[in-house]
């Protein structure tokens, strides 16, 4: 056995598996440089959710060494990974977004991170917006925290906010969530917690299954040394569907696992908040906002009493978890006008 080989067996084996509908053109920006990766003792699993598209006759014909999985239909992000990863085996997954350029060595920095602390389960590199580089993106940013009331946030983006990335999170850090555009997990811990919930179809599903892994005594980090650069929406484009499952997905993330001490009261105030939030888009004219929230409440209650939300028995409270911020983001954004991470969050926080 070479030296490379016997290296390459000493390393930790890493799955990339890239969930795909309709992505030919970002298969064809994006999939060179994930497979030119630097880290040796890894594959490329690109799993078909029921494309249209001519996506598995371009992989077959340009990218014949990665692996095809294909799909009967589609399961959306949570249902389309759940399937995916039945059929894949390695150490870690890595869960990553069509639309998402990595560099070379993004992948031996957060291995090495996760081979240092068995307690970590999930972790994600620092997201950069492909368009602008020098700006964090959307979908994760620097590490995704939430608030005391389920809001999500990250460092480096406060609702639709995003800080320029000027190293200010550069410290590995244990949050609440990793972003499901380039997620870090190990496989074990993935099967263990059965996944995602399938029935989000997409959008928090990741911030529901990190919860639950905190949940089981597990930790998840952001490692910034890992730099990937993320398009955005390239997948399901922002609108009311986009709108109706980002709220729906929350609350029912809630549900969930929030210990019904919290719930009894949180869940009400969320209600309230989110009608107001919607009655503030219908009256500047977003009609699409207030629909997709209206018919979001409605799924969260016919859901609720049919018994589609299944809820732990968990007695946690959230403030007990790390990445969680104590106080109420809205407040601090929206009436105290603060706009980045490190405004709202107090240092020892971090």
């Amino acid at each position: 056995m070479t030296d490379i080989n016997y290296f390459i067996l000493q390393q930790p084996s890493v799955a990339i598996v890239i969930l795909n509908y309709n992505g030919r053109n970002y298969l064809e920006r994006f999939l060179p440089s994930v497979i030119h990766s630097t880290y040796q003792n890894k594959k490329v699993v690109v799993a078909d959710n029921a494309s249209t598209d001519d996506s598995i006759i371009f992989l077959q014909q340009h990218f014949p060494s990665v692996e095809i999985l294909l799909n009967k239909k589609n399961d959306g992000f949570a249902g389309g990974y759940n399937w995916a990863l039945k059929s894949v085996t390695a150490d870690y997954y890595v869960l990553l977004n069509s639309d998402v350029e990595v560099t070379p060595d993004w992948i031996e920095p957060v291995i090495d991170l996760m081979q240092s602390d068995n307690t970590i389960a999930a972790c994600q590199p620092k997201i950069l917006s492909y368009h602008q580089p020098h700006s964090f993106e959307y979908a994760g940013a620097c590490g995704g925290w939430i608030d005391v009331l389920g809001y999500p946030f990250s460092r480096g983006r406060i609702f639709d906010v995003l800080e320029k990335d000027e190293a200010q999170y550069n410290t590995a850090s244990k949050v609440f969530w990793a972003t499901g555009a380039a997620m870090f997990i190990k496989s074990e811990v993935f099967h263990a917690l059965n996944g995602f919930d399938k029935q989000f179809f997409a959008h928090q599903e990741e911030i529901d299954l990190c919860w639950r892994i905190q949940l089981a005594g597990y930790a998840v980090y952001v490692c910034p040394a890992s730099v990937v650069y993320h398009v955005g929406a390239g997948t399901l484009p922002r609108g009311g569907r986009k709108v109706y499952l980002n709220f729906r997905n929350n609350l029912v993330m809630l549900c969930k696992n929030l210990p019904l001490s919290e719930k009894i009261y949180k869940l009400p105030l969320r209600i309230v908040l989110d009608a107001v939030s919607a009655w503030k888009g219908l009256l500047s004219g977003d009609t699409y906002f207030f629909t997709a929230i209206v018919k979001a409440h409605y799924a969260l209650f016919s859901w609720w009493f049919s018994g589609k939300i299944k809820t732990s028995n968990n007695r946690r409270s959230l403030q007990s978890l790390q990445g969680v911020y104590k106080g109420c983001l809205v407040w601090q954004h929206f009436i105290k006008h603060k706009k980045s991470f490190t405004e709202i969050v107090d240092k020892k926080h971090d």
